[in-house]
């Protein structure tokens, strides 16, 4: 059976540690890669919109010398006349050696993961999970601090619909001495479900609130988030809350002088253009180690040694 990644807890911490460890050789020596994935073909199964996430993929196994094929939205697909998901993930593995897919449907790309015949790439489900991005925030923040470990981290905005929230505090939950700090309007407070599983279920101690400003001081990492229109069910919701936070150059001027700013993208307002100028900024960092921690992925799933 091939091996696939639904969760990021599918890959034990000393895996991740790998990861990033060939994540970073790739950058100082992108040239030993180039040929590593030569005849070997990935296909993007994207039933969601994407910019970033289909985009790296496709860079990382071109960079590593493979072909790509793929659709980039459910109506390009033959499930658009009918088909199930599943069968349409047997005849792509059919064809390709690795499959990255996004539905907009929790739990979609296990379900399809039992009809594939090479492994699946989970690029997030609905608002349950996105681990390569988890995997490019954990390679950011190691890039940033030198360490995964040992740190505050506030996650602030939609942190209900978040899968990216919810992915990374699975993730970091696993690393000691993290301190969390949940920040959100009541109605997009993170799910009990996690609280629960990856917090007290661990005896980590975290802290909810409403206020960015109050905590700001204590953050090495502030992790921004947007509010996802596409998850709310209710219009009026959404207006009401879109604009909950906002970071301005102002709002920092209390925040520690190392602090690093990740946003997973994209942001619509919820940071002011003109925090890019920012040296603790690293969220277009974050878009670039997206690639190469992809690259590391795709190469152990395949099982292929540089």
């Amino acid at each position: 059976m091939p091996r696939n990644i639904i969760d990021v807890t599918d890959l034990t911490v000393e895996e991740i540690n790998e990861l990033i460890a060939t994540a970073e050789d790739i950058i100082a020596s992108p040239a030993k890669y180039q040929a590593a994935c030569a005849h070997k073909q990935l296909a993007t199964l994207f039933f969601e919109p994407s910019t970033r996430t289909r985009l790296s993929f496709e860079s990382a196994m071109l960079a590593l010398g493979g072909s790509v094929l793929g659709f980039s939205e459910a109506a390009s697909s033959s499930t658009a006349k009918g088909e199930t998901v599943g069968d349409t993930v047997h005849t792509v593995s059919c064809y390709a050696d690795i499959i990255a897919m996004r539905h907009p449907k929790e739990g979609a790309p296990f379900a399809a993961a039992q009809f594939s015949e090479v492994p699946i790439i989970n690029a997030g489900d609905g608002g349950h999970n996105h681990p390569t991005q988890t995997l490019t925030d954990l390679l950011t923040i190691h890039r940033e601090k030198g360490r995964l470990d040992g740190f505050t981290i506030g996650f602030c905005g939609d942190l209900k619909f978040g899968r990216t929230v919810h992915s990374l505090v699975n993730a970091l939950s696993r690393y000691e001495n993290i301190r969390f700090v949940l920040i959100s309007p009541m109605e997009l407070k993170l799910p009990r479900y996690v609280k629960e599983e990856a917090l007290k279920k661990r005896g980590i101690p975290y802290e909810q609130t409403d206020s960015l400003d109050a905590v700001m001081p204590k953050l090495d990492i502030l992790y921004m988030t947007r509010v996802q229109k596409e998850r709310f069910f209710n219009e009026e919701d959404y207006l009401r809350l879109k604009d909950s936070y906002i970071l301005t150059p102002e709002k920092l001027e209390n925040a520690k002088a190392d602090l690093s700013i990740l946003h997973p993208l994209p942001r619509v307002n919820e940071i002011s253009v003109a925090v890019d100028r920012d040296p603790r900024a690293a969220y277009w960092k974050q878009v670039k180690n997206g690639k190469f921690i992809r690259m590391a992925l795709i190469m152990k799933l395949l099982d292929i040694q540089v």
